[in-house]
């Protein structure tokens, strides 16, 4: 879908459907022994026992599962993947993932434990509306927040009836891709396939209606990043023996429109194992020439998809999972986490640097390069690599998904990696990690609290 900048904005005003209090706190001046050299100094304890933070720093949980929302739904749980856009007036659109799996119980959805709610809803929007009365449960919600005054302005449900909605992508265009991580045939209770991704519009007000992206492939889908100059799409896939792929869209900017499904090889090393479980066959900051693989059958009704692209040369990855696309000194790079890659199975961070001619007829006279960014093998430095994003500043932020001891990391273009936040209450998963279009808060999710909060401090003082 293409949408101009004027009714993006204009749409995005209508979102405003009224207001919801915040919860508030700030972190203290106790150090604790975290001493990074590259970041913004030692994290400091919260005495409310949320998340540790630098000094300076303070947060607020604006948005919590179980709470009504402006459109009279409760806000769903299992908050994960998201992504901002700039909204009107200076104010940021959120659009957040919710992770929901198959037998979920209704009080995680946006209906209510009893299901009262469900019939506010018209059902054609619901992409599986269920054969019973729970539909699947899972979806995303939008949020207008307002940077300046940081307060919650509205927030209401924008998609529903998909299932754990993990992570995905916004688009230069101003949407969201969801995606569904998982595959599944219709059963228990639920009528529609599984394992798709679906686009919503940020700056659209309500429900939306749910429509799979089904060209882009049905596997175990994680996240998306856009090369901007094409409209490519390249995807995760959340699997230890999963692909790297990329939809080459008929028409840029219209998804729906269909396209071509590719997976990623390297050059004269076909069906390269890039996990480094066993060996270390891929060195640390080699850059390596790629080329694509067409792929077919790709609605895989099989599950099989990662297999065939295997067997036809493409490489294999362990657990692909965040990935975002940033530009610093005018060179585009996308950024791909891999969250047990590795000897240890801590974590990798890759590198892709698309072709000046990513996508045609030309491109394998300049090919693409994937490069081994980051490999630790060292859970005290990453535990787990899951979402990122790229900060303003340049730098690259990482959620871990470990032991519930977890980190938000920074690393530097250098390869440095710095403590940016710690998870205090042991519960663990930071997810979605994003920054405001304005560059003064940093968004992020505790997934399994179903808690959104927004992080402020000197951000400038690593500019």
């Amino acid at each position: 879908m293409i949408i101009s900048r004027r009714s993006f904005l204009e749409s995005a005003a209508a979102i405003s459907l009224g207001f919801t209090g915040l919860g508030c706190t700030r972190s203290e001046t106790i150090a604790t022994d975290i001493d990074p050299k590259f970041g913004f100094g030692p994290l400091l304890e919260d005495p409310d026992g949320i998340i540790a933070l630098p000094s300076g720093f303070s947060y607020r949980i604006f948005s919590r599962a179980g709470e009504a929302m402006s459109d009279g739904l409760f806000v769903p749980a299992k908050h994960d993947g998201m992504a901002t856009f700039p909204g009107p007036d200076g104010m940021t659109i959120l659009v957040r993932n919710h992770e929901i799996t198959p037998g979920a119980g209704p009080e995680q959805g946006a209906f209510g434990a009893d299901l009262a709610l469900l019939g506010q809803v018209d059902s054609d929007l619901l992409y599986d509306p269920g054969d019973g009365r729970p539909p699947a449960l899972g979806g995303t919600t939008t949020m207008l927040y307002d940077t300046r005054n940081q307060r919650l302005v509205s927030h209401h449900l924008s998609l529903a009836g998909t299932l754990v909605n993990c992570a995905g992508g916004p688009t230069p265009w101003g949407s969201w891709i969801t995606c569904e991580e998982i595959v599944s045939s219709p059963e228990a209770g639920l009528t529609r396939e599984h394992g798709f991704n679906f686009e919503v519009v940020a700056g659209q007000p309500g429900l939306q209606k749910a429509e799979p992206l089904r060209e882009m492939g049905r596997f175990k889908h994680e996240a998306i990043a856009v090369h901007p100059a094409s409209g490519i799409v390249y995807e995760t896939e959340d699997l230890g023996d999963g692909l790297l792929y990329r939809f080459i869209p008929n028409v840029p900017g219209r998804l729906s429109e269909g396209g071509r499904l590719q997976a990623l090889a390297i050059l004269d090393q076909p069906s390269l194992d890039t996990r480094n479980w066993e060996a270390q066959d891929v060195p640390l900051r080699a850059r390596m020439a790629t080329r694509w693989i067409d792929l077919d059958d790709v609605a895989s009704p099989q599950d099989d998809l990662r297999y065939r692209g295997f067997e036809a040369g493409a490489a294999r990855f362990a657990r692909g999972e965040g990935i975002f696309y940033g530009e610093k000194d005018g060179v585009g790079e996308v950024y791909i986490a891999c969250t047990n890659g590795g000897a240890a199975r801590k974590g990798q961070i890759w590198t892709y640097r698309p072709s000046p001619f990513e996508g045609s007829d030309q491109e394998s006279t300049s090919p693409g390069t994937l490069e081994l960014f980051v490999e630790p093998n060292d859970g005290t430095i990453i535990e787990n690599a899951d979402n990122l994003c790229v900060a303003p500043w340049g730098d690259i932020v990482v959620c871990e998904d470990g032991t519930g001891d977890d980190y938000l990391l920074g690393i530097t273009p250098e390869g440095e990696i710095y403590k940016l936040a710690r998870d205090l209450n042991g519960i663990g998963e930071f997810a979605g990690c994003c920054f405001s279009p304005d560059g003064s808060t940093l968004f992020v999710n505790k997934q399994i609290e179903g808690w959104t909060l927004a992080i402020t401090g000197p951000w400038t003082s690593r500019t």
